[in-house]
């Protein structure tokens, strides 16, 4: 299946369009004419749905003219015409017609796919306040199910019971609902969703007042969150009659709650607004959402009620690409406003959590390994807030320096630097002589004078720091402050019983790495410290990611590089965040990240994010790193995250607690994911 692995289909992304035709008064062969060209763009751009806006073929504000006989059949043969000349198209196509049925006009959504009329949606919620008039021209179409409407020489499905379902394209299950109904406080699209349609979509006309366009926006965003669904908004643009109304053409594209795309509004071109939605993203929500299926049973099971109108759609496994923002950072918007948003809960959720711990042990210090790198510093600015909110002194705080056999002078300086700007009480113990005592006492070839760096050398010394700090700790009233973050742990990169794995409180543990980088940034650029300690924080930033357990190269200097191990932490962030909150196929996630990566120069970098680190990845190398990510991730760390102690969950994204987001077997096998890998990425 290697040959398809670059098709979106492959991977069960659905391209949807939402489709701005210029309208016309009533011209229906204009209309008509302005659909089918529409329709013919996108099915050169490779769409699979196009949602066009309300009474699209027929004309929305025309007022008493929809009771014209005229006008009635003419936008019937405009319905039968359309399915003749879009037949060798591959979209499905939702379009807005008034059809009339049983002596009652309807304002409906109709579905075609290649020349065949799939069905007929009505309206349900007819507007009749204010500017709206619906009630003296339509009927509603509440409680109307199972029934059929003749359209030409065929009998096709009729009613609100309707999904579209592509039975070669799973994911591809569409429900049509028409603007008012989208307005109302029971939208018949949440029994859509409940029924199982992964992909809502609106026809509206929708005039434009001030401030109605962030209303459609907001009901879409809250419609498609809470169903867990793609929500597809198309609204009438320009040409419709503006006797006393104006129209702006808005559309958009939401998937569970984040946009993935929208249109220009007030243009005076017709528009497509394209994006690619996850159908596999959206039925893994639903798994693991069992308020989901609650609402299902509570609704008296939806599915059961619905009919399910099937169409082969013959999906393209070529690479067309991929029309969908997706984040290199997943735990990190892009928006600069939106992150500080972020940034500014989680750092006060780790304070406030972090506050409360201290106020509950009644603890008299805060012992913790300061070492210069990342981790240690972002728990110290933290515990630094933390005694500032309590109103205690920073001076409460014990910082420990704990050099070892491969310490650099840099880090410790910037340690010690750090710890002098926060006013906390700065103290040093060099384990070397008791690292040596012990490798001894072991028979370690190290304590012989050979360079043996092995694993043992290594956890001699963490184990020592972390033993010096409990005792510490039991010495001078105090817990002990853990540091190991989010990535670290869903890569297993920390030692059992050891301080990036064991603490009495793990302030870091649902924070990844990435994001811990853009927390100190913000902390920085939002004056969170005075000028002294931003100095010290910037240049921790600067320097390169190391455990500093084995000594540097002796020819060329080098230090340990912890990604040079482990992979880059953007890329294992990446994978962490798809498997943990989502839970993808290893396949889908290397596809995912070959978009977002691959490409240093494309797509939208956060604005503080360094130059020098802005790289791209190969599909090789993601496919290398992911698959060790699988292995430390499902078969080698899971004891490790067993036993963590308490820490806070900071990122929607997903936490590893045992005890909240994540449940697995410590002798689990990574055979399943891997498999999954090898077989599907070339």
């Amino acid at each position: 299946m290697t040959d398809a692995f670059f098709s979106i289909h492959r991977h069960q992304l659905v391209r949807v369009a939402a489709a701005t035709p210029i309208a016309s008064v009533g011209e229906v062969a204009v209309n008509l004419a302005a659909t089918v060209a529409a329709a013919t763009d996108a099915d050169a751009r490779g769409v699979d749905l196009v949602v066009f806006p309300e009474l699209n073929l027929t004309s929305y504000a025309i007022d008493d003219l929809h009771l014209q006989a005229a006008q009635q059949r003419a936008s019937e043969q405009a319905v039968l015409a359309l399915a003749e000349q879009t037949a060798s198209l591959a979209p499905l196509l939702l379009v807005g017609a008034a059809l009339v049925r049983n002596g009652r006009l309807y304002n409906c959504a109709v579905a075609v796919h290649r020349g065949r009329i799939l069905g007929v949606v009505p309206k349900t919620f007819l507007p009749n306040y204010r500017e709206y008039y619906e009630k003296r021209w339509f009927a509603s179409g509440l409680g109307l199910t199972g029934l059929t409407i003749r359209l030409g020489e065929e009998a096709v499905p009729f009613g609100t019971d309707l999904l579209f379902a592509a039975d070669d394209l799973p994911g591809f299950v569409v429900h049509a609902e028409i603007c008012e109904d989208y307005w109302a406080p029971t939208p018949p699209s949440t029994i859509g969703a409940l029924a199982g349609a992964t992909i809502c979509c609106n026809l509206s006309a929708s005039n434009i007042v001030i401030g109605k366009g962030r209303e459609r926006m907001l009901l879409a965003a809250a419609q498609s969150a809470r169903t867990a669904c793609a929500y597809v908004y198309s609204a009438a643009g320009p040409g419709e009659s503006t006797t006393d109304l104006a129209w702006d053409g808005q559309g958009f594209i939401y998937e569970c709650g984040d946009l993935l795309a929208e249109s220009q509004r007030f243009v005076q071109t017709a528009e497509l607004t394209v994006a690619d939605v996850d159908g596999e993203r959206i039925v893994q929500e639903r798994l693991r959402t069992g308020t989901f299926n609650d609402a299902a049973i509570a609704s008296g099971h939806p599915e059961t009620r619905v009919r399910r109108i099937g169409f082969s759609h013959r999906p393209s496994l070529d690479d067309s690409g991929l029309e969908r923002p997706i984040r290199r950072f997943p735990f990190v918007p892009n928006d600069p406003g939106r992150r500080d948003e972020d940034c500014y809960e989680a750092f006060n959720i780790q304070v406030e959590a972090l506050s409360k711990r201290l106020a509950a042990t009644r603890s008299q210090t805060l012992v913790i390994g300061v070492s210069g790198g990342l981790d240690s510093t972002h728990a110290l600015i933290v515990a630094a807030k933390a005694m500032d909110r309590l109103g205690r002194p920073r001076s409460d705080i014990l910082g420990f320096t704990l050099p070892g056999f491969a310490t650099g002078d840099t880090t410790k300086s910037n340690a010690w630097a750090l710890m002098r700007a926060l006013g906390c009480t700065g103290a040093e113990i060099d384990i070397r002589p008791a690292a040596r005592q012990m490798l001894a006492d072991m028979g370690h070839p190290f304590a012989s004078g050979e360079p043996v760096y092995d694993v043992t050398f290594e956890n001699v010394q963490a184990g020592l720091r972390t033993d010096y700090l409990f005792r510490l700790a039991n010495q001078r009233g105090g817990i002990v402050l853990g540091t190991g973050d989010l990535s670290e742990l869903a890569l297993g990169w920390c030692t059992y019983g050891v301080g990036d794995q064991m603490s009495h409180y793990a302030v870091n543990s649902g924070v990844p790495k990435t994001l811990i980088q853009f927390l100190i940034r913000w902390c920085i650029r939002t004056g969170q410290y005075d000028a002294a300690t931003n100095a010290v924080l910037t240049t921790i930033l600067d320097q390169e990611i190391s455990p500093e357990l084995v000594p540097a190269d002796a020819e060329t200097g080098a230090m340990q590089s912890t990604e040079s191990m482990i992979g880059p932490y953007a890329l294992n962030d990446f994978f962490a965040h798809y498997i943990v909150r989502h839970g993808l196929a290893p396949s889908k996630i290397a596809f995912l990240a070959w978009h977002a990566w691959r490409d240093a120069a494309a797509g939208a970098w956060p604005a503080d994010f360094p130059a020098a680190e802005r790289v791209a990845y190969d599909l090789p190398t993601i496919k290398h790193w992911l698959e060790r990510f699988i292995v430390r991730f499902f078969q080698l760390s899971q004891f490790k995250r067993s036993a963590i102690p308490n820490g806070p969950k900071v990122s929607g994204g997903g936490a590893l607690s045992p005890r909240g987001d994540w449940r697995a077997p410590a002798d689990g096998s990574a055979a399943v994911w891997l498999e999954e890998l090898r077989r599907n990425v070339p």
